[in-house]
């Protein structure tokens, strides 16, 4: 496996792959979609939870991987975080073939203020990802304030043209009102936009893979049935995009 980290954008945010080295065993998957995963922090800090344990997540499942760590505190702005998001992008698209991945294959993957950010980045000008996986992602302006920050209401920017989109959140989650997840879902189903929505019966937020590898020691981060949001997210993109090529005549299950 190939790790980098680099610049991109002009705000100095840091872009850091996990792409799968070469293999003659691995030839039917030598391009793979890819996810570049926006971790949750508020817009003041980027979540470490959400952030390399997820990318590893979905290189295991057959998509490199990147994480953005994007402009946040308090001298950063929406705008800031938006525009090196975009340049994230942009750099997956035009070095895709260096980075052996599909141009039109990349999932934006955003948690809480990253969940937003994402779901910006595919419903605000032409450049956009090819799907969107938001975790208990805030979408309503009135979120802003708590945040320290202005953001921009999501629901009223979708339309048609909004990427498919895979949501998931918990029902009594304290920090983000599941609101904020039902207002997204009524404005993509009104634009007629591919979508699944997963709320869970309870948990905590901030729950990333829900593990005990991205609990941090705490008990409340651990919740067996939100595990299973990676699994839903990873069926819902194969089903838009299809899985590596297998011929039936040719399998060999030595």
């Amino acid at each position: 496996m190939r790790v980098f980290t680099e610049t991109v954008g002009t705000n100095g945010a840091q872009l850091t792959g996990y792409v799968q080295s070469d293999s003659e065993q691995l030839s039917n998957a030598a391009v793979r979609p890819a996810v570049l995963v926006l971790p949750g922090g508020g817009y003041q800090h980027c979540s470490d939870r959400e952030a390399e344990p997820v990318a590893l997540a979905y290189l295991a499942e057959g998509f490199n991987a990147f994480v953005l760590r994007y402009s946040v505190g308090p001298d950063a702005t929406f705008d800031d975080a938006l525009a090196d998001a975009r340049a994230a992008l942009m750099t997956l698209q035009e070095r895709a073939a260096e980075l052996r991945a599909d141009p039109v294959r990349v999932a934006a993957v955003g948690f809480s203020a990253g969940g937003h950010l994402a779901a910006a980045l595919g419903t605000t000008g032409d450049l956009q990802p090819g799907a969107l996986v938001l975790g208990y992602p805030v979408t309503l302006a009135d979120m802003g304030p708590k945040m320290g920050t202005q953001i921009p209401e999501i629901g009223e920017r979708v339309t048609a043209e909004t990427p498919p989109t895979f949501v998931f959140s918990t029902r009594d989650d304290a920090v983000v009102p599941i609101e904020n997840s039902l207002a997204l879902a009524v404005a993509l189903d009104r634009a007629g936009v591919d979508f699944e929505l997963h709320v869970y019966a309870s948990g905590v937020h901030g729950l990333s893979l829900a593990k005990p590898l991205t609990a941090n020691g705490r008990a409340d981060y651990v919740n067996e049935p939100v595990q299973a949001w990676l699994a839903q997210s990873v069926a819902f993109l194969r089903r838009l995009w299809g899985d590596f090529p297998v011929p039936v005549e040719t399998a060999d299950f030595r």
